[in-house]
């Protein structure tokens, strides 16, 4: 099993704890290195993210850019240059952990917005076009999860509003989601394993959240 990721302390940790992962530091920004990843893959999951919070008329535009290579740009790079392995085998898995950003809008968050409402049709495209060789492409749709990235987040908004960071977790990021409470990572692997094993052979071209009821409001 590959992990790819461009911090190779957290691949060498990750390791080191778990059998059978084979670490594979890559920026996922530059195309010249993802040309340079293995290519025989069953199972692509896509997974990378980062955020950026800014009104759109302040927003950095070398940002808004690295943003879309990293969670759009990327994805189309591995499908394509991995698909080829998938339909000569006739069978092939792709889950693209999407958001529920990929489902709505917020403010503030036009890059993110974009790359993840785009990662949807991406995955619904490849859904089409995969079925006849046996290769499925749906997205998981998580809300807030307990993640690195999400924690910075916290943070950051706890200083910039002074509030407590379980103010900001009670009063901002779950104010859409009806079960209030974080997403624990293991649960979006849950259901990304489920999404690649036998009983989803039928299950391409769709979005699964695992939201809280946000996006059922």
């Amino acid at each position: 099993m590959l992990a790819v990721d461009i911090n190779a302390d957290g691949l060498a940790a990750l390791a080191a704890e778990v059998d059978g992962i084979e670490p594979v530091p890559c920026d996922l920004s530059d195309y010249d290195a993802i040309a340079e990843l293995p290519t025989d893959v069953d199972i692509l999951v896509n997974v990378a993210g980062i955020q950026t919070v800014s009104p759109i008329h302040e927003f950095p535009v070398e940002k808004f850019e690295f943003i879309m290579r990293v969670m759009l740009h990327a994805p189309w790079y591995l499908i394509r240059q991995s698909v080829p392995h998938m339909y000569a085998n006739g069978w092939g898995r792709i889950v693209n952990v999407s958001s529920a950003h990929g489902l709505r809008a917020s403010e503030y968050k036009s890059a993110y917005v974009t790359a993840k409402h785009g990662l949807e049709g991406l995955s619904k495209v490849v859904a089409l076009e995969g079925a006849p060789h046996g290769v499925t492409s749906v997205t998981v749709n998580p809300a807030y999860v307990r993640t690195p990235l999400v924690e910075k987040q916290i943070a950051d908004q706890a200083r910039t509003h002074g509030i407590s960071e379980d103010k900001v977790i009670e009063k901002i990021m779950l104010t859409r989601s009806h079960v209030k409470r974080l997403i624990e990572p293991e649960e979006v692997a849950e259901l990304v394993l489920f999404l690649t094993g036998p009983a989803s052979a039928s299950m391409s071209g769709t979005s699964y959240p695992i939201d809280g009821a946000w996006t059922a409001y």
